[in-house]
């Protein structure tokens, strides 16, 4: 029977620190290498047995992840803030690896997802997208935060647009924050461009990918959300249930119980008093979230069955924050539907749900 080994790794721009255990906890070896494919590949290479393998979540760990991969029988990319809540004592790099081999061989680590299905391209370029949405709307919020710092009402979109500007610059009584406000102008200037060819970009290449005119099926999910559903999730047999998919998405409830039993002549009994619920998740996805809030809040507002959805939910007494809540939900559950099952959206069966 072949060794198992379990290597914990601790991953720097410019070193990585490796601790190798066996079976029964015992450390076999320590070593700090050079963040270089050909040393790290020598150094897998050169262990023996079945190998299982962890590191943390972070800038490189795509790069290993696929680095390494083909060379180890098992990879664990784990969450580096659940890691964190299983250590105690001392911190440094040895200490650090030490610990993830230890948590991987008692498996205790929580993974992350990584995976290829031939999205790479299309993940990059939704990430390049909302890289340069997010500085776009950065940059516009700096602009009107300027004006209203001086008491100069700004509202409406009029105070971007360029045949506008002299006249808003020109109300500006402080020449500093004049130039200050030039300097936003010019950056605005520079970003769009860049996003409309980010856009174009991520549209062109979403037409590869058969899955994305599937999505479009769903009301208010239109080319750049479907395009970004790919990139960000990239394959929905990751998700067991519609309820994995909420707790990515930021929509899973998050109860608080303590003493859920007594004693009542003799046997248990549960408590009837109501379970506190302390809101959404914290640790999720925001670029999905905002998505499938988008979604919601667009088909809330447009004559079709999602509307009828949300309707027919405010019409039962639920508050409209609610309604749209739920809303976010079954747009969520719908997406995952459509792509695991590869199912075309049926408006009927939404409104015998509603019903």
């Amino acid at each position: 029977m072949s060794q198992e080994k379990y290597i914990g790794m601790d991953v720097h721009q410019a070193t990585v620190s490796a601790a190798v255990r066996d079976r029964n906890g015992n450390l076999l070896m320590e070593c700090v290498l050079e963040t270089k494919a050909d040393t790290l590949l020598e150094f897998v290479q050169g262990l023996h047995g079945t190998l299982s393998l962890a590191f943390e979540e972070g800038t490189l760990a795509a790069w290993l992840h696929d680095l390494l991969k083909p060379h180890v029988n098992q990879v664990v990319v784990c969450d580096p803030r659940k890691a964190a809540l299983l250590r105690n004592g001392n911190k440094n790099d040895r200490i650090d690896a030490r610990n993830l081999s230890e948590l991987l061989r008692t498996n205790q680590l929580k993974p992350v997802y990584h995976g290829e299905h031939g999205l790479r391209t299309l993940k990059e370029l939704g990430r390049s997208y909302l890289t340069v949405s997010k500085e776009m709307t950065r940059t516009m919020n700096r602009i009107k935060s300027l004006y209203r710092s001086w008491a100069i009402p700004c509202a409406g979109t009029t105070v971007y647009a360029p045949r506008h500007r002299r006249e808003w610059l020109a109300k500006m009584a402080e020449p500093g924050a004049r130039v200050r406000a030039e300097h936003l102008y010019e950056q605005l200037d520079h970003l769009q461009p860049i996003r409309v060819r980010a856009r174009r970009e991520l549209l062109q290449e979403s037409h590869k990918h058969d899955v994305v005119k599937r999505l479009r099926q769903i009301p208010s999910i239109g080319q750049i959300r479907a395009a970004l559903l790919v990139a960000l999730l990239q394959t929905p047999h990751r998700f067991r249930s519609k309820r994995q998919i909420w707790a990515y998405s930021g929509f899973a409830i998050e109860t608080h119980d303590s003493g859920e039993y007594r004693y009542v002549r003799g046997k248990i009994q549960r408590n009837r008093e109501s379970i506190t619920v302390r809101g959404l998740n914290r640790n999720h996805n925001p670029d999905l979230k905002n998505i499938f809030k988008g979604a919601a809040i667009s088909a809330s507002r447009r004559p079709g069955p999602l509307q009828d959805f949300y309707e027919t939910r405010v019409a039962m007494g639920m508050r409209p924050t609610m309604a749209r809540l739920t809303l976010a939900r079954k747009i969520a559950a719908i997406t995952l539907t459509l792509w695991k099952k590869g199912a075309n959206f049926d408006p009927q069966q939404l409104r015998r749900q509603a019903a």
